[in-house]
């Protein structure tokens, strides 16, 4: 009976055990075979962020309205809040939609499409060609 007891407790904690250190076993190989040069710290690989979105002086060169002077509405359709009569706005220019100032500053400078037509905001409208009449 003694030695019945000692097994239903001794066999789990010894099994619990083994699946424990080949655990810790695979960790220790993770960690060594992901640095090349053969140090077993855990290194941290870091991309440099990209810029996907506009810049500053790209997002300054989008024309400035009021909500008034809005052509598709008056809804900003980021923060989803009505613009104003007399509040700032920016209107894109490939598409019309317009936008509150702040929300549309956030937005393409994250990605560079309208948010409610997925219209390309593109380098060629702040970079324009230059007219050659030849």
């Amino acid at each position: 009976m003694l030695v019945s007891i000692f097994l239903a407790l001794f066999l789990p904690c010894a099994g619990m055990t083994a699946v424990f250190l080949v655990y810790i076993c695979l960790l220790c190989y993770a960690a060594g075979t992901n640095s090349g040069d053969g140090n077993q710290e855990f290194q941290l690989s870091v991309k440099p962020k990209q810029q996907n979105g506009l810049s500053d002086s790209d997002l300054e060169k989008l024309p400035r309205v009021t909500g008034k002077d809005l052509i598709l509405g008056s809804d900003c359709a980021i923060c989803l809040d009505e613009i104003e009569s007399e509040q700032p706005a920016k209107l894109l220019p490939v598409c019309n939609h317009g936008f509150h100032l702040h929300c549309i500053h956030t937005w393409l400078s994250k990605q560079p499409f309208c948010p409610v037509c997925r219209a390309r905001i593109g380098s060629e409208f702040f970079n324009p060609p230059e007219y050659d009449p030849c």
